[in-house]
């Protein structure tokens, strides 16, 4: 699945949470709030019963009095009426207003068809047998007109009443049936109170369970799988988290540890030994043939050799023991508790051993070929750096014995790894000074004579130590990754004495220069190329680059392909260097891509004597010529040799036969001397017949 569908499957999916869990809590918040709300309503109308009750009680209190004071009031002596009127007056008052405040309350309506249910308030008010309306009305009336009676017999203001009081019906007749009413009425509205709350508890609990089922089936349907789905995610983020923590410290090809890890945990390895007084022995491995496999089985083959390689090494250490890929076919094992040189010397070998068993891949069996390089703490040095350089100085010695063996490090290597830290530092010095010279050597023709090219090579002639050997310093400049510096210097110097030569007319054929795949890889390196030929005023035409085979094999991964194409579309041509050599030749051989091939000198030397040489130089060139491409032979160095280089039909040679590597003012003088004269014109003196 692409990244793509993943990130939108994603999104839905936390779109559908959101959405569900949001709509989930709307639920619930409107089913509690439905039931705070109804809640409320239920304790507003208990309220409002409680307060009706408390009218019907004060009422059925009031009744009573008022009938009482009226009694006592016509018994009582004339100095105490006064007083028993202003009460009876009151009371009257009050019994009048509670009334009109019940009937406000309770919406009582003398017309309502409730009136003839017995069930209902109207029941009580207005029907038999109660009358309870009636009755307080006319309580009211009959009290209203008994004290303005009084207060007319006392001389009191009154409201204007003239009758006696006989007329003023207040007797216990009335009392009763209006205590009776108000008894009636206090419990329809109990029972109509009861009757609400019932159905509103009811309402409420119906209302709750409702809620505890949305909750439940939230909990199932929404926040169980929103919580699977967070748990699931949290899952993977945690194996995410721990993948990314094993991948950051381990390789992920073998399984070993990584570069990092190891620089990380070194130290503590080594203050460990330091603390028990144990020697720490670090061995670093190194495939001999890894190249050949990758070139002729495949990458797919290389790939299993180097797990079955980091395999077999953890089979043979211990669990304190620590082994890590450093890169490519580059393993390292750090022993702890290593013992003395014959323990170390004997666990070495049987580890050796058992990397170097065949290893069998689809068929075809691979002899991996294994050596290593052992530096040992602290005897060889106290620091996790220096100990990794000795060990790969000791691997490098192993290798030079022909590989598939193991070496210590030791004195000698370590006035090597001086003398070499004192050549780096010269380099980089000689880099910044430009003091690289170029040296060039002729390729001629064997049948006319003629100059076909010359290659230019690097020479360093040191302050100190004069001429060092390419082949002592070009492998350590290429290890401390100099070499793009300085072929940019030899190939600007070389390309600027070409151009001298050919404003000077002086035939020279191509000048040659050799590039390193690491010199390709550099971002700009054609446009450096294109400007210095600029700059010079050096056609590209007169300009050619000679690479080795293993460029061509890396070149798809690279990008060099598409450089190489660029360069060559200029007019500037390609010669594949030591033709012969390596394990995809053939397949590389494109007369679109390759100009000129270049025999290495292994075959070269003893032609006349090695009849496989023979062979395989007439193949070379018998290929070359079917294909349209020119060949040339390097390492010629005597005259039988150049016998059979023209018997076979190899026609341009290169070596000391010819000519020596010169300085450019030899060189030029060599060149000089063997371009063709130019005719010149003699003017004859004399008269004219």
């Amino acid at each position: 699945m692409s990244q793509q569908p993943v990130q939108s499957v994603s999104r839905k999916l936390i779109l559908l949470i959101k959405s569900g869990y949001w709509l989930a809590l709307l639920i619930i918040a409107a089913m509690v709030m439905a039931s705070f709300i109804l809640l409320q309503q239920l304790m507003a109308q208990q309220q409002h019963n409680d307060a009706l009750l408390d009218i019907v009680s004060t009422q059925k209190a009031l009744s009573q009095r008022i009938v009482f004071l009226a009694g006592a009031t016509g018994a009582a002596p004339r100095d105490k009426q006064p007083a028993l009127v202003t009460a009876l007056k009151e009371a009257t008052g009050a019994f009048e207003t509670n009334y009109d405040r019940l009937l406000k309350e309770t919406g009582a309506d003398p017309l309502s068809p409730a009136r003839n249910d017995p069930k209902s308030i109207e029941y009580v008010l207005f029907s038999k047998p109660f009358h309870l309306d009636y009755f307080s009305v006319g309580l009211i009336a009959n009290g209203d007109r008994l004290v303005s009676s009084f207060q007319s017999q006392l001389g009191m203001q009154s409201d204007g009443y003239k009758g006696g009081g006989d007329r003023a019906g207040l007797d216990a007749s009335v009392a009763n049936a209006t205590l009776s009413g108000y008894a009636a009425l206090g419990q329809r509205i109990s029972a109509f109170a009861d009757e609400r709350s019932g159905n509103m508890l009811e309402l409420h609990r119906t209302l709750f369970f409702a809620t505890i089922g949305v909750i439940v089936l939230v909990a199932l349907f929404i926040f169980r799988p929103m919580s699977n789905a967070i748990l699931r995610k949290t899952h993977e983020l945690v194996d995410a988290r721990n993948s990314m923590a094993f991948i950051a410290v381990h390789d992920g090809l073998t399984g070993l540890h990584n570069r990092t890890f190891l620089t990380d945990h070194f130290d503590t390895l080594i203050k460990g030994a330091h603390r028990r007084r144990e020697r720490l022995a670090v061995i670093q491995f190194d495939l001999d043939r890894f190249k050949q496999i990758n070139d002729t089985l495949g990458h797919p083959a290389g790939d299993y050799v180097l797990v079955v390689t980091a395999q077999r090494m953890r089979d043979s250490c211990r669990a304190s023991d620590l082994c890590a890929r450093l890169g490519g076919d580059e393993f390292v094992m750090i022993l702890n508790g290593a013992g003395t040189t014959d323990d170390i010397h004997a666990l070495a070998k049987r580890i050796l051993g058992e990397i170097n068993e065949p290893i069998i891949f689809q068929g075809a069996t691979i002899m991996p070929g294994a050596s290593a390089g052992i530096a040992v703490y602290p005897v060889d040095a106290d620091n996790a750096q220096d100990l990794l350089v000795h060990a790969d100085l000791a691997l490098y010695s192993a290798k030079k014995m022909g590989g598939g063996s193991f070496s210590f490090f030791s004195e000698e290597l370590r006035r090597e790894l001086d003398y070499r830290k004192q050549l780096e530092h010269d380099i980089r010095t000689a880099i910044a000074d430009k003091s690289f010279d170029v040296y060039f050597q002729p390729q001629v023709s064997l049948t006319s004579g003629k100059i076909s090219g010359i290659e230019a090579l690097v020479r360093w002639k040191h302050a100190t130590r004069g001429m060092i050997s390419p082949g002592e310093f070009i492998p350590v400049a290429e290890k401390c990754g100099f070499m793009p510096d300085i072929g940019r210097i030899v190939i600007t110097k070389a390309i600027n004495e070409a151009a001298e030569w050919d404003r000077a007319g002086i035939d020279f054929g191509r000048i040659a220069v050799n590039v390193s795949g690491t010199e390709l890889r550099e971002l700009d390196f054609d446009e450096f190329l294109f400007s210095t030929l600029e700059r010079a005023g050096l056609a590209p035409q007169k300009l050619s680059l000679e690479i080795v085979e293993s460029v061509i094999l890396d070149d798809e991964k690279t990008g060099i392909a598409a450089k190489l194409r660029h360069i060559r579309a200029a007019g500037v041509h390609l010669e594949l260097d030591d033709f012969g050599t390596g394990y995809a030749s053939l397949s590389h051989v494109n007369p679109n891509e390759i100009d000129r091939l270049k025999i290495d000198r292994r075959f070269v030397q003893n032609i006349n004597e090695n009849g496989d040489n023979t062979k395989i130089v007439r193949a070379i060139t018998e290929l070359a010529r079917g294909l349209g491409i020119s060949i040339v032979a390097e390492g010629a160095e005597t005259e039988a040799e150049l016998d059979s280089l023209m018997a076979i039909g190899c026609d341009q040679v290169q070596g000391y036969s010819i000519a020596f590597p010169m300085p450019q003012d030899k060189a030029r003088e060599w060149l000089m001397a063997r371009s063709p004269k130019k005719a010149k014109l003699k003017v004859l003196q004399g008269s004219l017949a």
